[in-house]
């Protein structure tokens, strides 16, 4: 296997800044007179190195894929709530004091109308905890498969453009269908499909917009997906409160068809990206890519002949095989501790990021409320870790946002006052948006080039898996939050001290290959 060949179809990650810092880059290289050749990664940065309006148009629409993504990703914790209930003679204080699967169905009825939630048009509130958080279960599930069956598509066949849409239209299209299921069983299969489509937006998204424009200005893409997911976050609870006296069918079909006709809007709009284009060896293509997203005082000049005489097209790149990768982290004694420690790391900092919103239900403060501010909290998350990740110490940072998030996780169950509950919540919540920035981040240091996209996956699924087990816990915990709060922040604590075993990755420089990466002194 080639250990270079992601540094041709992900140069960022070979940068020696870690992938939120903003590089600066010289300008565009006129073609040397004593070369007969660029490089590929001086080509497209000659000929997209200045970013201009088109890229930036290019970049915010390729990044909106995060808007939805992140609507699916939360949309369980208000079709799948649970609705206030209340009995029907007030005066009854042992009713109203008392467990609803304790009393007789035709003492109490539902607030609101029993259509507004699955739980209660289906009577499946006093279900087993597992069928209760099946849906939300199913659907990380899936993102679990799709990551798996899908990691190579973008690389090998489909392109990054294509796979996006593809997967786009995947999840938008089983949320609507989601929208028409009759009992939860359905329901679950349909969201099994949409997370099995959701699983590769993320990746997709970040590398096709940062493979669209210049060196210079990768970190500014890298971070509108970031903040575009909070968006969709902040979105969500705005739209489900609109329509909280509605069918909970209306808040799939409100988010679902917007985002099946922004992937229509995409695949007309959006360029592949060149790098994957040149080593496909689609010149046409790789040549009109390049025209369409440079700027217009560059445009005349990238003539056909311009690039014949720059670009040597008989160059030969082998294929990426995240499956060899895999061969060579599990085979290197070094590789297969990292890996499993980061991994573990991943899989604490999930059970936060994911159980806390799905089971602010189970808090005494208003839902719309506690999901608005959790929205919120992404922003500052991911503009500290963008301005501060060249600052800090990857292993002190990650211990202490694990311990921080734990800790608060087990208080907010634990104090009665509401205001204080929130501000624990939302520390928690917080501390584990940064942890999951960071420990990707970290996750892209500890792995030299050949190998580094496979690691970087393999974290990802940890992090996704914690988030399958998170809404059967929440489920369990309907009646007593330390049932869930307390596993949440019991598991990040005891997850995040896996940091102890990894080396230090703060100002290193990035690895190409395993044999560099094994001649440092920390391994």
């Amino acid at each position: 296997m080639n250990c270079n060949i992601e540094s041709a179809i992900y140069p960022e990650m070979t940068d020696q800044n870690p992938l939120l810092t903003h590089t600066e880059a010289a300008g565009p290289p006129d073609v040397p007179r004593n070369q007969q050749y660029l490089t590929l990664e001086d080509t497209i940065e000659h000929c997209i190195g200045d970013l201009g309006w088109s890229q930036l148009l290019q970049a915010i629409l390729i990044s909106f894929a995060w808007f939805f993504d992140a609507q699916q990703t939360f949309i369980s914790v208000f079709t799948d709530a649970k609705p206030k209930w209340s009995c029907k003679h007030s005066s009854s204080t042992s009713c109203n004091n008392a467990n609803v699967c304790d009393l007789p169905r035709d003492s109490w009825s539902w607030d609101l109308p029993a259509f507004t939630s699955t739980i209660s048009e289906w009577s499946l509130e006093c279900a087993n905890p597992i069928i209760i958080g099946l849906p939300a279960s199913s659907f990380f599930t899936g993102c679990l498969a799709g990551g798996f069956a899908l990691a190579t598509l973008a690389d090998s066949t489909l392109g990054r453009k294509n796979m996006l849409v593809l997967s786009s239209l995947v999840m938008s299209l089983s949320g609507m269908l989601a929208a028409v299921s009759t009992n939860v069983w359905m329901y679950a299969a349909l969201r099994f499909v949409s997370g099995f489509g959701r699983a590769t937006i993320g990746t997709c998204a970040l590398v096709l917009s940062t493979e669209l424009v210049g060196k210079k200005w990768r970190g500014n893409a890298g971070i509108m997906g970031f903040v575009c997911f909070a968006l969709g976050f902040l979105s969500l609870p705005a739209e489900a409160y609109l329509l909280r006296e509605y069918s909970w069918r209306l808040i799939y079909l409100g988010t679902c068809v917007p985002s099946f006709f922004y992937s229509l809007i995409m695949y007309f709009a959006v360029r592949e990206s060149p790098r994957w284009l040149f080593i496909k060896g689609r010149k046409e293509n790789f040549i009109q890519a390049l025209r369409s997203i440079a700027g217009s005082k560059k445009r005349g000049r990238l003539t056909e002949s311009f690039f014949n005489e720059t670009v040597n097209w008989e160059e030969k790149v082998q294929e990426r095989d995240i499956y060899s990768a895999m061969k060579m982290l599990l085979n290197k004694g070094w590789a297969l501790r990292r890996i499993a420690a980061v991994m573990a790391v991943g899989f604490g900092i999930g059970m936060i990021y994911y159980g806390m919103p799905l089971g602010l239900g189970n808090l005494s403060f208003d839902l719309y409320l506690g999901m608005t501010l959790n929205a919120l909290s992404e922003f500052p998350s991911s503009f500290l870790t963008f301005f501060l990740i060249g600052k800090l110490n990857r292993k002190s940072s990650i211990l202490g946002l694990t311990v921080l998030s734990g800790i608060c996780s087990v208080a907010c169950v634990l104090v009665k006052w509401k205001g204080i509950q929130m501000v624990l919540e939302l520390v928690s919540f917080f501390s584990a948006c940064t942890g999951t920035n960071v420990i990707l981040i970290y996750a892209l240091e500890l792995f030299p080039t050949c190998v580094r996209n496979s690691a970087v996956s393999m974290v990802r699924q940890a992090v996704v898996l914690s988030g399958v087990l998170s809404p059967i816990l929440v489920a369990a915990g309907k009646h007593n939050g330390l049932i869930s709060y307390a596993v949440f922040g019991v598991t990040i604590v005891l997850c995040g001290l896996f940091v102890s075993w990894l080396p230090e990755t703060k100002g290193r420089t990035f690895c190409d290959t395993m044999e560099e990466e094994e001649q440092r002194r920390d391994i």
